[in-house]
């Protein structure tokens, strides 16, 4: 009648034991309860008739009839893994316990129930309450409050109480559960979502009628059943993978990987992965599989349909799509975009587009000459198809350089040195290609990788140059006008044409120098002055052009640099001319004179200091010499406030020697109070002179 209780065999019978017969039910879990189609009879006897026995099912989806079978209310499918059941009559009360287990779970179970502490007969201990887990699925509608479980208490108290509490009843987010305080009822109030609250701890006790806890607390679990209301989704976009052209099949590009919020240990949340479109479809709309567990996408094509250069485009776009349920057809389903890039790899060597480049260049000229261009199948975003350029043949005197142009990867022919016409006229040069990456090894570089550069130099009429340059000459300043300096010399490159060449002055600063312009011949027209504001470090620098009778003619430029030598034709200047003092001063030192000379050593110093000669009774200054450069004027007596012009001469050491003679204005002032007051010096003013003739008046009348 009861195919899918596990019966239990005994070994002998026992003597009546109030109660339930088995402690422990184990049913094998069917598809789905039917409603009222019986499971199991629940065999209790109070040894007593079983007078007014009733029972209580933990779970409310399940009644006990009053024989003791088991029946599911309405069709069940998800359950739980235990519920309890309570019986009661005038004599005897017991508690048995419902497992539902799977298939595979057969052997584990007989062997918990044979047990030796699980022997049947021993009756287990009982518990006042009883809280079995409950079960409830997410997103359920309307009407709430709906029944979800009961609670049971073995033990019956007048006014007893339930009361729960935890979080979901007293606690954030509150109402969502509450129990009737008689029956035990626990009913929840709200539709659930298992991705925002899976679990829910809860704790029942029993209190009496003053609300003083008589038994408990015990714990109340409530399960959220998972419900599949979660689509999967792409979180990690954007995919891009990159798969090398050749890779053998079965090459690993890429994992796509979805994500699903519902429950991961049931179907809700079991994906599966499969390729819905791949663009382009050539050459294989089939060019790549996706391992629908892992999500890895692997090439499924030959390595030689997997040519990046025979493709459409090296770039595929998948569109992958995940299902949970386990790719069932009731799965919820999301989708994302796969792109696949195929990379290069360089298996095709530049090629030159022809053997043989011209290229003309005047001789002289530097730069660019001819652009060298090349093909290459390989991806110009790589070094694959970045080419390279060797001169390897004709460039002996490196006049040459090729360097590669970014943009068209073309190479640059340049002349770095300036080729001479009269020298070669032609060059030959043999120039090779590769890339910036190596070939693969199965290829290499051939023939069309090599190319020769025919050069024709044009002949230009070339400038002459002047020999040597610059030009270096040593005279001596102040030579006579008219004196030869020196002969240039310029000659032609153009040696192949027979040229004549002409002088000029291009740059005379001064306008001291002219050349002959027939033979070269460099003379003064002035006198040179080494100590002219246009000589720099005793040289004087001029220009000259040399000018070819060619159409149009050449010219060269030549630079003459003349040092000068010294001679002594400045005289020495004296500083100060002008000095103070004080009419009572006690410090006879008036002030320390100081000479210098634009000449050069030993035109110059050690300078010689002189006082013109004093006459009269007495003298009223003296000249000392301090050094080679200076010499200090004391006053031998205090002066009466006046004007005095001292005449000094000063000397140099040239051979011969040249003086210059100066007068040093000298001020006799009145101090006051640290204060020096020469305002009326001027109208006193007293030249030696004046003193001198005074002195030769008085002499004169005393001899009549």
């Amino acid at each position: 009648l009861f195919p899918q209780v596990l019966l239990l065999a005994c070994a002998e019978d026992l003597e009546c034991v109030p109660g339930f017969q088995r402690k422990v039910f184990y049913i094998e879990e069917p598809f789905e309860f039917t409603e009222d189609e019986p499971i199991l009879n629940l065999e209790f006897d109070d040894c007593k008739g079983n007078k007014q026995l009733n029972y209580e099912v933990s779970n409310p989806d399940f009644k006990v009839e009053h024989d003791g079978i088991l029946v599911a209310l309405k069709n069940v499918s998800e359950v739980g893994r235990a519920f309890f059941v309570h019986a009661r009559s005038e004599h005897a009360e017991d508690m048995a316990e419902i497992l539902i287990v799977g298939a595979n779970e057969k052997h584990g179970a007989l062997k918990e129930i044979f047990k030796t502490e699980g022997n049947l007969g021993i009756p287990r201990q009982k518990r006042a309450i009883l809280a079995t887990p409950i079960l409830i699925p997410e997103n359920q509608r309307s009407p709430f409050p709906r029944s979800v479980g009961k609670v049971i208490r073995s033990e019956g108290t007048e006014g007893a109480k339930f009361r729960l509490s935890g979080k979901g009843v007293d606690q954030d987010p509150k109402g969502i559960f509450r129990i009737n305080e008689i029956s035990g009822d626990v009913s929840v109030t709200r539709t659930l979502d298992r991705e925002a609250i899976a679990n829910y701890e809860l704790e029942v006790e029993v209190t009496d009628t003053s609300g003083k806890t008589i038994d408990g607390p015990v714990r109340l679990d409530i399960s959220v059943i998972d419900q599949n209301d979660n689509r999967p989704m792409f979180k990690e976009g954007p995919y891009v993978g990159h798969v090398m052209e050749g890779s053998p099949t079965g090459t690993t590009v890429m994992r796509m990987t979805a994500f699903d919020a519902d429950d991961a240990s049931t179907d809700n949340a079991l994906l599966r992965y499969n390729i819905l479109k791949q663009t382009p479809t050539k050459p294989s709309p089939n060019m790549f599989y996706i391992d629908p567990e892992k999500g890895d996408i692997v090439t499924v094509v030959s390595p030689v349909l997997l040519d990046r250069e025979t493709m459409e485009t090296p770039k595929y776009e998948l569109v992958i799509e995940a299902k949970d349920m386990g790719g069932l057809d009731v799965g919820l389903t999301g989708t994302a975009t796969a792109t696949i890039l195929i990379d290069d790899k360089n298996d095709h060597p530049p090629e030159f587009t022809k053997k043989e480049f011209q290229a003309t260049v005047k001789e002289g000229v530097t730069g660019v000459i001819v652009n060298l261009t090349v093909g290459d199948r390989d991806d110009p975003a790589t070094g694959a198809w970045r080419a390279v350029y060797t001169i390897i043949n004709g460039n002996p005197g490196q006049s040459f350089e090729i360097h590669t142009n970014p943009q068209t990867n073309e190479g640059m022919l340049s002349v770095v040195k300036p080729l001479d016409y009269e020298i070669s006229a032609f060059h030959t040069l043999l120039i090779k290609v590769e890339n910036e990456d190596p070939l693969i090894p199965d290829i290499a570089y051939g023939p069309s990788s090599t190319a020769t550069v025919q050069i024709t130099v044009e002949d230009v009429n070339e400038g002459p140059v002047f020999h040597p340059n610059p030009m270096t000459v040593t005279k001596q300043e102040n030579i006579p006008i008219g004196s030869i300096v020196l002969t240039v010399n310029a000659t032609d490159p153009d040696t192949l044409q027979h040229q004549t060449i002409r002088y000029s002055v291009h740059k005379d600063p001064a306008g001291w120098l002219e050349v002959n312009p027939t033979n070269g011949t460099i003379s003064t027209t002035a006198v040179l002055d080494r100590e002219s504001p246009y000589v720099q470090n005793n040289i004087y620098t001029a220009l000259f052009l040399a000018i070819d009778s060619g159409n149009p003619p050449a010219t060269g430029t030549g630079t003459l640099h003349i040092t000068l030598e010294d001679v002594n034709d400045n005289v020495p200047s004296l500083y100060p001319t002008l000095a103070k003092v004080c009419d009572d001063a006690k410090d006879l030192r008036v002030v320390v004179l100081g000479a210098s000379d634009k000449d050069l050593h030993p035109n110059t110093d050690p300078f010689k200091f002189e006082l013109s000669k004093q006459s009269g009774p007495e003298k009223m200054w003296r000249v000392t010499k301090l050094n080679n450069t200076h010499a200090q004027v004391i006053l031998l007596q205090n002066l009466k406030k006046a004007n005095y012009n001292i005449p000094i001469s000063v000397t140099d050491s040239g051979k011969p020697p040249l003086t210059n003679n100066t007068e040093l204005k000298l001020q006799v002032c009145s101090c006051k109070k640290s204060k020096m007051d020469c305002s009326a010096t001027d109208a006193l003013h007293i030249s030696m002179t004046l003193i001198l003739l005074s002195l030769f008046s008085l002499i004169c009348k005393s001899f009549p």
